[in-house]
């Protein structure tokens, strides 16, 4: 048995745990294996993203996979120069994002969202297979997350850092 796999599904964040153990050879470092499983489809809240895909192509998928509020986000207007502007509409607030590159757009994101409890935040796991792998994980769980050696995003400390 699998710790990293225990504990996907423990959590309820694995898809098909057979697919996965078919997926996954032994002795692969955990980190690595949750970077194949997000890339496979099977964690749930899971997007590969492929290289060369804009932020303003992301944010449809990626505010849906977030969920509650965050299905509402409207981006009123696009900018491309000199960098990638994205004018935005979260209710009454309208913001300007320069977004260079799709790590820019999640950590606005989750700093739009932080306070919201119905929207998933975005743990942005990595590259693997020529994609950006990011996961869409509710808030009460990340706590949970942060504890286990597999769990390590590049954004960890937006992700664990206290709401204002």
């Amino acid at each position: 048995m699998s710790p990293l796999l225990d504990v996907l599904t423990r959590e309820r964040l694995l898809k098909d745990r057979e697919a996965a153990t078919e997926l996954l050879p032994r002795g692969e470092p955990p980190h690595v294996s949750l970077l194949r499983l997000c890339d496979a489809g099977l964690l749930v809240g899971g997007l590969s993203v492929a290289y060369g895909v804009r932020p303003d192509e992301l944010m449809g998928p990626l505010t849906l996979a977030m969920g509650g509020a965050a299905r509402n986000l409207k981006v009123v207007d696009v900018r491309e120069r000199p960098v990638l502007e994205l004018h935005v509409q979260a209710g009454d607030l309208t913001e300007r994002w320069e977004v260079e590159d799709l790590s820019v757009l999640v950590h606005n994101l989750n700093d739009l969202y932080r306070d919201a409890a119905d929207v998933r935040a975005v743990a942005e796991l990595g590259e693997w297979e020529d994609a950006l792998q990011l996961w869409c994980v509710d808030k009460p769980t990340l706590p949970r997350l942060v504890r286990q050696p597999f769990f390590a995003p590049r954004n960890a400390r937006a992700l664990t850092r206290p709401v204002d």
